[in-house]
């Protein structure tokens, strides 16, 4: 009869070893399925803030162009900034063509430059986070006692048409 001793003095390893391999195949799975979610959580949150960016220089674009301030500083920021979120891809890049791409800077330029815009505005820079980010109490994110109870703070003040007034040598605006 063969006897191994080496195998009785090794139970330990063997058990060990064989645990790590199952570990290891049971957290690649698992952990590619939770890469993906969080990796489609965190790309929407980047597209919803880049996609408040886009808006909001739209609409100052609008606004300048109806006042016919095309030549001024806000207009040069408001047109780097439509070039900076023009360059963010809007696809995958394919994993066997290498990306030269830095998103972070990218990114980090498109919220400089965001600030810049809103410095020579006079507006303050704010992008309200959706419901998703909330702390584990349930409140959102920041300041929940500066909102009113009834929703979030409205920054323009709606009126009725007929009611509109404009300060003197004020342009009225309709959109």
């Amino acid at each position: 009869m063969d006897f191994d001793l080496e195998e009785l003095i090794n139970v330990e390893q063997t058990f060990y070893d064989e645990g790590y391999k199952d570990g290891f195949a049971h957290g690649r799975i698992h952990g590619s399925i939770e890469g993906k979610a969080l990796g489609r959580e965190k790309g929407f949150e980047m597209w919803e803030e880049l996609g408040f960016y886009e808006g909001f220089a739209m609409l100052w674009q609008a606004v300048l162009s109806q006042r016919g301030k095309t030549d001024d500083r806000a207009a040069l920021h408001l047109r780097q900034l439509l070039a900076l979120l023009a360059q963010f891809p809007r696809v995958n890049p394919s994993a066997t063509e290498p990306s030269e791409l830095d998103i972070p800077k990218l990114f980090r330029q498109i919220r400089s430059r965001y600030k810049a815009l809103c410095a020579v505005l006079g507006v303050q820079p704010t992008l309200r986070a959706g419901v998703s980010s909330a702390t584990d109490d349930g409140d959102p994110v920041g300041d929940s006692a500066a909102a009113p109870p009834g929703g979030s703070k409205s920054v323009w003040p709606v009126q009725p048409a007929g009611h509109a007034r404009a300060g003197a040598g004020e342009q009225q605006l309709s959109f």
